[in-house]
């Protein structure tokens, strides 16, 4: 059954209340606590000389009351002095400007000196805690790349990139080639020649921004490994995990995860509604109850990162205080948000945070308890989550169904040379996977390379470097595939395809893309009950269009069991085409109205209610129900077997 927790911050709050803190926690239904992610200062005051002694009390308070402890390294936030005894080790951003002391995350992942400082506390963490009964899990940092700092331009990052590049290429010769650096006279004699892709003229050259950001990724996957390996050594049998963010692409977490047992992310689904692009009607729509598929896009992510096994690290139990603007959610949600990440096979739903803190940069972030230590509304929506997990019991894993394809390098690669304002590759791939979610389907995302046997349905809204291995895997599993626009446009280093887009692809499906267009909002491509809007593509081919304009150019293309996508969709065509593959695969479709949500876990469906009307289940349920009522009310979850 999925556990429920906290995330607590002993050291904020006076030693006398700790024990009843855990003793609350324990009467509300929790029996995890994230400590620790944020406690440097208070553990290492000054160099060397370490503080031990108030995290040893709270873990045993912790620990005596029945609550398993996730113990965070507190490597996100190195204190002043550790700053001042290597000042080049912070982030440098696209400016040229320093990331300086006074928040989180001032540091850049590049730098050796604070790799080793980091290596230093995380030993001494694990060495002293790494065996104690309390302790069941390890989270590495907290959020790596929030805020922008992924992607340094330090002197550090410089040099760090030169010996990637000379890892990856046999000599600046290569390079240049690889590079297209004749172009505009780029040219360099040796790698030493190369800066980071920032502070240019006019654009940097694609190329070079597309091995940077792989660069970047690789420094945050080298930093995480570091630590993973010493509390490997020092504390078997625990889980690591780190917390990743939502709609984050900064880094490739799916090579992060496969370093770690658990991938957790951090659900805030108000604050990703306002911070995003979704539309006013939608963000007047769901102000207080965030977008229905924002958290189970999320769930599904990063449940496809690390073997399955996710968690919830920190969920929103009411206003956060970073968003242009911070609703507070509407009663019920909390629970909904809950029984949400159990539905998609969730671990543990940690809120974020046990109390809300009256002083720092987050005194209007609400937690459980509010800062008087009275229970606040996620305090009673958390007891009445735990009390519906108690009637549900183990739920099982949901059947392969559909699997969505999703690649942190096609961002990289859009991101860098989008040829449209308004392609976004993250939201094209949510646009997917909420058509899919509308039909009432269950959707898997997945990485490219990932085993696919058993899935009755793939879709791959854009995967720009294609591998024709991938083509030819897709093609043995004869189940219907849609490539979405842009695919098969660049080969590994960033040019044009050979032959012409869609690249590997021609050799599945027979078309050529000769020329592409953006359109600006407004400008759209129109078909029978249709637009095709932001990107269009131009085809030449012999193979008769499945899906036409109303001036009969194609726009859908089709060969066996594949089809191609040649622009960016509406929410018509898009429902459209996956009814159709849906039909062809025998998976059972359900359209569902714009606010209702299912999901299966084992024989449970769950139903969630994220819009302002009510809805009878009469034509959705075949059994009695085990929570919920037979009108799912705003803000309502309903299950049954």
């Amino acid at each position: 059954m999925m556990r429920l927790g906290c995330c607590y911050y002993p050291e904020h709050w006076p030693e006398a209340i700790w024990a009843d803190d855990a003793r609350r926690m324990v009467e509300m239904g929790l029996t995890r606590v994230r400590i620790g992610e944020f406690a440097w200062s208070r553990i290492e005051p000054a160099p060397g000389r370490y503080d031990w002694g108030w995290l040893d009390r709270a873990i045993e308070t912790l620990h005596a009351a029945g609550l398993g402890i996730i113990l965070g390294t507190p490597t996100a936030t190195p204190p002043k002095w550790v700053v001042d005894s290597m000042p080049d080790m912070l982030a440098v951003d696209a400016q040229g400007r320093e990331r300086r002391f006074g928040s989180r995350r001032h540091y850049c992942f590049s730098h050796r000196g604070y790799r080793a400082a980091c290596a230093r506390i995380v030993a001494a963490l694990a060495e002293r805690y790494g065996g104690h009964p309390g302790i069941v899990a390890w989270q590495t940092d907290n959020e790596y790349g929030c805020h922008d700092t992924v992607v340094s331009y330090s002197a550090a990052a410089a040099q760090g990139f030169r010996h990637w590049l000379a890892a990856r290429y046999p000599d600046a010769g290569a390079l240049n080639t690889a590079w297209g650096n004749v172009f505009w006279s780029q040219e360099y004699r040796t790698f030493d020649e190369i800066d980071p892709p920032h502070l240019t003229v006019t654009e940097p050259n694609p190329a070079h921004v597309l091995d940077y950001r792989s660069f970047a990724s690789d420094e945050v996957v080298a930093f995480n490994r570091l630590q993973v390996d010493i509390l490997r050594s020092a504390s078997p049998g625990r889980d690591i995990v780190h917390n990743y963010m939502g709609f984050f692409t900064e880094f490739d977490h799916h090579a992060v995860s496969r370093d770690l047992d658990v991938a957790t992310w951090d659900s805030y689904p108000i604050g990703f509604l306002e911070q995003f692009w979704f539309s006013r009607d939608d963000k007047l729509r769901y102000a207080r109850q965030g977008h229905p598929d924002i958290a189970a896009f999320h769930h599904d992510l990063y449940r496809g990162c690390a073997k399955g096994r996710w968690w919830v690290m920190e969920q929103q139990p009411g206003p956060v205080n970073w968003a242009a603007h911070n609703p507070s959610p509407l009663p019920g949600m909390v629970r909904l948000w809950t029984l949400e990440a159990a539905a998609h096979g969730a671990e543990l739903v940690s809120y974020f945070r046990w109390r809300q803190a009256p002083f720092g940069q987050e005194i209007h972030h609400a937690g459980l308890l509010r800062p008087d230590s009275v229970d606040d509304v996620g305090a009673h929506e958390a007891r009445a989550a735990a009390g519906d997990l108690a009637t549900l019991g183990e739920l099982g894993a949901p059947a392969k169904s559909v699997a969505l394809l999703f690649s942190y390098e096609a961002a990289w690669l859009f991101e860098a040379q989008p040829q449209g304002r308004s392609f976004r590759y993250v939201e094209l791939v949510f646009e997917c996977y909420s058509a899919l979610r509308r039909l009432g389907l269950d959707v898997d995302i997945l990485p490219a390379d990932a085993a696919l046997d058993g899935y009755k349905m793939v879709v791959a809204p854009s995967l720009p470097i294609l591998d024709a291995a991938l083509v030819a895997r897709l093609q043995q599993l004869d189940i219907p595939v849609l490539f979405g626009p842009r695919s098969g446009s660049r080969t590994g280093d960033c040019q044009i395809a050979d032959g012409l887009p869609p690249g590997p692809l021609q050799a599945a499906i027979p078309i050529l893309i000769p020329r592409v267009e953006s359109l600006r909002e407004g400008l759209t491509e129109s078909g029978d009950g249709f637009a095709i809007t932001r990107w269009f593509e131009h085809i030449d081919t012999k193979l008769a269009s499945d899906i036409a304009l109303s001036d009969g150019r194609g726009i859908v293309y089709r060969s066996g069991s594949l089809r191609y996508l040649a622009g960016w969709p509406d929410a018509a065509l898009l429902e459209r085409l996956l009814l159709e593959m849906a039909a062809e695969s025998g998976l059972s479709v359900t359209a569902l109205p714009r606010d209702i949500r299912i999901r299966r876990a084992g024989d449970v469906t769950f139903a969630f209610n994220y819009g302002p009307e009510s809805f009878d289940l009469t034509a959705l349920t075949n059994g009695p129900l085990i929570i919920g009522d037979q009108i799912l009310h705003p803000c309502a979850v309903a299950a049954w077997r």
